[in-house]
């Protein structure tokens, strides 16, 4: 991959590397865009196939992450950052604060906060070295705690509005949810689909959070490579990104896909327009699953979680106007939702 070339199609700011050899860290960080404010961005501990792929991911991930605090309406820029290698063998508190000294060294241009594996624990480590580290516990003062159940209530919210906008219903009750992914985003949301009355299939590559949500939720357990062909009212995905292809899309059996994973589209507008081809329609995973940094950002302004949680319902309504924006524009709903974000950007660079 070239590095600059990516960078300057992306629109992105700034991608830094770090390597510390004592522990074994190596890391990216890339910011964006800082239009609106810091680039808050959580980190991904995940043991890549190549750096390369390393590389794409922070990068779609960051610039994701410019779009959902936009659309989200907060004063926060796009960023992310992954740490490369086996989570199981690397992840120490002394790499953890190798990390946090990364951090530092953005100078506050680059806030971190948790993603896969990592933790608020791990938070609480890494701000031993820096200043800019957010969604440490609520035990701790000022502390938003686990983003998790405000990322699963804001995804629960866009399921109702794309239920509501597709199918006219008022209510989840009865409704059959397809649901990929049962991590710590995904067993909320389970629990939230459940007190609605939702009937659930879900699939995750651990047998014991599947076996989990058969116990808890009567869901029913589907083969990980089966789970997008189920025929449901829903299909949400919830693990890593990608999902949406053209063999994956062509297989769907649902009107509405909804979930909490990032990057859902493998390639953006190819596969944004043959959701809309199939007169599937698609909740922008950014837009869906904003729950998490909404409530992050609120612990940077002084944490009120009442506060939180009702701008993470407000999800509903962001997604009812942007489904309507994308039927009078005659555009996917991608499209409508970069038109929405670039809109945002736009008036705060003219100010």
């Amino acid at each position: 991959m070239t590095i600059l070339s990516s960078m300057e199609t992306m629109g992105h700011e700034q991608v830094a590397f770090f390597s510390d050899p004592d522990t074994g860290l190596r890391a990216i960080i890339a910011v964006h865009d800082t239009t609106l404010g810091p680039a808050l961005g959580g980190c991904r501990f995940w043991d890549y196939p190549s750096e390369d792929a390393a590389l794409f991911d922070v990068l779609r991930l960051s610039r994701g992450m410019t779009y959902k605090s936009a659309v989200a309406g907060l004063k926060l820029g796009g960023g992310k950052s992954v740490i490369l290698g086996d989570v199981k063998r690397l992840k120490t508190p002394k790499l953890l604060e190798a990390f946090g000294r990364c951090v530092e060294r953005m100078g506050g241009r680059y806030i971190t906060a948790e993603d896969m594996n990592m933790g608020a624990e791990d938070i609480v480590t890494i701000s031993h070295t820096t200043q800019f580290a957010a969604g440490k516990p609520q035990e701790m003062k000022g502390g938003s705690g686990n983003p998790s159940p405000f990322t699963a209530l804001g995804v629960l919210c866009g399921i109702e509005a794309a239920v509501k906008h597709r199918l006219g219903k008022d209510s989840l009750s009865g409704l059959h949810i397809a649901m990929q992914g049962c991590g710590a985003v995904g067993q909320h949301l389970a629990g939230l689909l459940h007190e609605k009355g939702v009937r659930l299939s879900v699939s995750d590559l651990s047998s014991a959070a599947t076996q989990k949500m058969a116990t808890e939720y009567g869901a029913r357990v589907v083969p990980l490579d089966e789970i997008h062909r189920v025929e449901a009212d829903v299909y949400a995905p919830c693990a890593m990104g990608a999902i949406l292809n053209p063999t994956t899309i062509s297989e769907l059996q649902v009107p509405i896909v909804a979930g909490a994973a990032n990057n859902q589209l493998l390639e953006e507008k190819r596969d944004g327009k043959m959701l809309q081809d199939r007169s599937i329609l698609w909740a922008p995973d950014f837009v869906i699953n904003a729950g998490g940094v909404i409530n992050v950002y609120h612990e940077l302004i002084g944490y009120n979680e009442a506060a939180s949680r009702k701008e993470v319902v407000g999800i509903r309504e962001t997604l009812r106007q942007l489904f309507l924006k994308a039927e009078k524009e005659h555009c996917t709903t991608l499209e409508a939702s970069i038109r929405m974000g670039d809109e945002i950007l736009a008036a705060a660079r003219a100010k």
